[in-house]
């Protein structure tokens, strides 16, 4: 909502310039006081604002800017403590943002400690209240008028809740002792009936439990009758060097997979052990689609989100998946994809369209095979990811006929 005195901030540039210099910050403060919603978005056009009067240099961190860093820098208006930048966006994008504070710009590439930089120099914008917190960081949130929604799912009191269960997982295959397991049961799971249940593994089970809200997100589709009630089950991943070995083309861990994860789970819940489903986001979506392509007839459902099908690491090994797919003899029977606009572009984003004309064209031969495929107005961001979670799920998994509200 505009503010009660500028319908535009080109207005609000056009008064300021003609005001003497010192009502100047008069004028900046009202507006600070009276607009709640930053960044001011009009139309396609979004202003980022930074208050400062000691800042020497002020740049807005832009996950889809390409280049290294990925900064736009603001500009200070005179006499005035304010800082501003306005850029042009698809009416849906949906994107991550921190300003940088006196950074030194010096390309992230070569930076040896980037999360003592960020600790130092970044920050998320105090005026927005649409953020992303990590347990390392919190990033705010560009939504233009189109973009997906991002609501808090937990917020949502109105939904019967299932449970999640904390178990802890060690592994032989891929050597790692005491990893979190998180299970997420749906509303009305009786461990004590003869009631079975299909069973959707996630990759990053953090990121799923925490960021993502899955769990969250499947109790809002099953009371709708979007969704039918499943078991979740979200493990979580070592570092982001051992996630790069052990989802990219790694049979140990398919193995993990199939030889100690899968019975782990049927031991535990009750589990139908032939309607089975993967997932995962970036590298953990390629890990699901490895195992889910080893064993199509077993993992009947697939979610892929922002895979990285190009470039490096691994390239060699990222570009057989999209031939795996265009050659397999048996697929899941539904899958979902998703790829961001803003994505690297030989990484994500034309990976992408070629797996999606190659699995739209054999959809085209195989009644049976239902492909989903989402193109997001976004980078490569975990509020992206969120974004289209609800639809990933409910398509890989939709409500049957007789659980239609």
């Amino acid at each position: 909502m505009a503010s009660a005195r500028w319908n535009s901030f080109i207005q609000f540039l056009c008064e300021i310039y003609q005001l003497p210099d010192d009502l100047r910050q008069s004028a900046v403060d009202e507006l600070l006081t009276t607009r709640s919603e930053w960044p001011w978005v009009e139309r396609d056009r979004a202003t980022f604002v930074y208050d400062s009067v000691t800042a020497h240099r002020v740049s807005v961190n832009i996950d889809i800017v390409n280049r290294d860093p990925p900064f736009e820098n603001l500009v200070r208006l005179d006499d005035t403590s304010l800082w501003y930048f306005q850029r042009y966006f698809d009416r849906d994008a949906l994107v991550d943002y921190m300003f940088a504070i006196d950074d030194p710009g010096t390309p992230l590439a070569q930076e040896v400690n980037l999360m003592d930089r960020v600790d130092r120099f970044w920050e998320a914008d105090p005026l927005n209240a649409l953020t992303v917190q990590t347990a390392q960081v919190s990033t705010s949130v560009l939504q233009m008028p189109r973009a997906r929604p991002v609501p808090s799912w937990r917020a949502m009191t109105a939904v019967p809740r299932g449970n999640v269960y904390r178990h802890r997982f060690s592994s032989t295959h891929l050597a790692f002792n005491d990893r979190n397991l998180w299970v997420y049961t749906p509303p009305g799971y009786d461990p004590s009936s003869n009631h079975v249940y299909p069973l959707l593994i996630l990759m990053d089970g953090q990121w799923a439990l925490n960021i993502l809200e899955v769990p969250y997100i499947a109790d809002a589709l099953i009371k709708h009758g979007r969704m039918e009630p499943v078991i979740i089950a979200m493990l979580a991943a070592g570092s982001q060097s051992e996630r790069v070995t052990e989802y990219i083309g790694n049979d140990n861990h398919y193995a993990l997979v199939v030889a100690e994860l899968l019975p782990f789970l049927q031991t535990e819940h009750r589990i139908e052990p032939v309607n089975l489903g993967l997932g995962g986001v970036g590298e953990g979506a390629v890990a699901a689609a490895h195992a889910a392509l080893k064993n199509p007839a077993i993992f009947a459902h697939l979610i892929m989100i922002s895979p990285p099908l190009g470039g490096k690491p691994a390239v060699r090994k990222l570009r057989e998946y999209v031939e795996r797919f265009r050659d397999s003899p048996l697929l899941p029977r539904r899958i979902f994809h998703s790829v961001g606009r803003y994505e690297q572009d030989m990484r994500f984003y034309q990976p992408a369209l070629a797996l999606r004309g190659i699995l739209e064209r054999r959809m085209g031969h195989d009644p049976d095979l239902q492909y989903k495929f989402v193109e997001l107005g976004s980078g490569h961001s975990l509020v992206a990811f969120k974004s289209v979670m609800p639809e990933a799920l409910a398509h890989v998994f939709p409500a049957r006929a007789s659980q239609a509200p």
